[in-house]
């Protein structure tokens, strides 16, 4: 059974077993993807709790000591 994904570009089907550019369908659409990445029109989210921009901390460990 061939698992079929849409391409997260062009949302046209992409053979996910056989594709050289998976997740992509084709090269265009992967340098497209790289070029919104670039260009910033992706953006991962800020968590609220890191707002201050202190950087991370594990849960539960105070971040003075």
């Amino acid at each position: 059974m061939t698992v079929v994904r849409p391409c997260p570009v062009c949302r046209k089907p992409v053979a996910w077993e056989t594709a050289a550019t998976r997740p992509f369908c084709s090269e265009r659409c992967r340098i497209r993807d790289l070029g919104a990445w670039s260009s910033e029109a992706y953006r991962v989210a800020e968590d609220p709790e890191t707002e201050n921009g202190e950087g991370w901390s594990e849960p539960g460990s105070d971040p003075d000591r």
